[in-house]
């Protein structure tokens, strides 16, 4: 039979509303609905006393948690773990508040219709016993790879996601453009949403801002490794921006670069305090060097 639960607020977890906190501690299996009653009621309470939903926790304070029904997780036997294991993503920066992985292409970054494996389940799995789940700070597209930040605290996430909305982090992609590109441009385009629910797609014409700064790096006849540095972040932008100037690229079947894996690698994010930057594992005539970033 499960016991009340008194737990102290971390320093990762200060700054959360309640509500929030118990979502987190309690799992995203139980009912908002419940939480909110479980709160409303005066069976949580802090620091002894009744508290509302939306109350900002403080580091030191105590949470009086009662007994909530769950249904017990399957234990993993040692060859899930064994797998578990192997689903690893590879960190490339933690400190701060800040955790940054490299994403694999193929990997969608929350779960959605028919895929239940994502960045934020294998954080999950990673992270069994963090105070605060590690939890993405944004996104890439599925078939991107490439830098992804995530906060280990609530005041890591939150300032992530105010630097990804209102600037301060700089983010720099490479990619494969089918054709020839081989002069610098400063890309600005109005991107918005067009099709059925579902099948949308993003197009150029009315919509926000999207702006950024195109730059060769090995130009070829048939195909051109570049760098885009975003100065926006908009749905799909490297992608259809690059597709309306007549190169979209490599294996986006979507925007008419035809089949096979997309090229599209979130190489490099800086942060005020870091950079964080790994290379894509493309192969062949594809493969990407630290000779091709130099200059950069």
């Amino acid at each position: 039979m499960p016991s009340v639960s008194h737990c102290v607020v971390t320093p990762e977890e200060a700054g959360q509303k309640l509500f929030q906190y118990l979502s987190r501690r309690l799992g995203k299996d139980v009912p908002k609905s419940l939480l909110m009653r479980l709160v409303r009621t005066g069976q949580v309470r802090v620091d002894g006393r009744r508290a509302k939903p939306f109350d900002r926790l403080r580091v030191g304070q105590t949470v009086r948690i009662p007994p909530v029904r769950l249904d017990e997780p399957e234990k993993p036997n040692d060859e899930t773990q064994a797998c578990d294991e192997r689903l690893f993503l590879p960190i490339l920066y933690q400190s701060n508040g800040v955790l940054a992985i490299n994403k694999p292409a193929g990997l969608p970054v929350q779960p959605g219709t028919g895929w239940t494996d994502c960045v934020a389940a294998r954080l999950a799995v990673m992270f069994p016993e963090a105070p605060f789940q590690p939890t993405p700070a944004h996104r890439l597209d599925r078939d991107t790879s490439g830098v992804l930040l995530a906060g280990t605290s609530y005041e890591g996430l939150r300032r992530l996601q105010e630097m990804f909305r209102f600037g301060g982090i700089g983010k720099d992609y490479l990619a494969v453009a089918k054709g020839r590109v081989d002069a610098p441009a400063h890309l600005v385009d109005a991107l918005g949403k067009a099709g059925p629910v579902g099948r949308e797609r993003v197009v150029v014409g009315a919509g926000k801002r999207a702006e950024a700064e195109l730059m060769p790096l090995r130009p070829g006849k048939n195909f051109s490794l570049v760098l885009v540095r975003l100065l926006t972040g908009r749905t799909h932008q490297i992608r259809v921006q690059l597709a309306s100037r007549g190169h979209p690229l490599l294996g986006d079947m979507k925007y008419g670069g035809g089949g096979g894996p997309l090229h599209l690698h979130a190489w490099r994010i800086t942060l005020p305090e870091v950079t964080v930057s790994v290379l894509p594992d493309w192969e062949g005539d594809m493969a990407v060097s630290e000779d091709d970033l130099t200059p950069f």
